[in-house]
């Protein structure tokens, strides 16, 4: 069984067991979190689509740990004008992994 859910602005397709990176949630390093927001849900050849979501559907995950990810560069700068501006950003992330999903 497999589910797509949305969470932080991106939408994920999830199984249970699987480990991904969401951007960063309110919650504790090994508490568990409730997503509600499941989108479809679909086992087999058969799928379940909500409007927007489904409903009385769930995804359980316990958050496993914070970090940021990579540096990114961002470099500006005009040409002929002596203007340059470099800065790094690292994106703070949780690490989920899902554990039970509820139709």
């Amino acid at each position: 069984m497999y589910a797509i859910i949305s969470t932080g602005g991106k939408q994920y397709r999830v199984q249970e067991g699987d480990v991904i990176r969401v951007e960063k949630l309110p919650v504790a390093a090994g508490e568990k979190v409730v997503l509600d927001k499941v989108l479809a849900v679909g086992e087999g050849a058969e799928l379940k689509v909500g409007a927007p979501y489904v409903e009385g559907a769930r995804v359980t995950a316990a958050v496993e740990a914070h970090g940021k990810g990579k540096k990114i560069i961002v470099f500006k700068y005009k040409p002929k004008k002596n203007y340059r501006r470099k800065q790094g950003h690292r994106q703070p992330y949780t690490r989920l992994r899902i554990e039970k999903i509820e139709v």
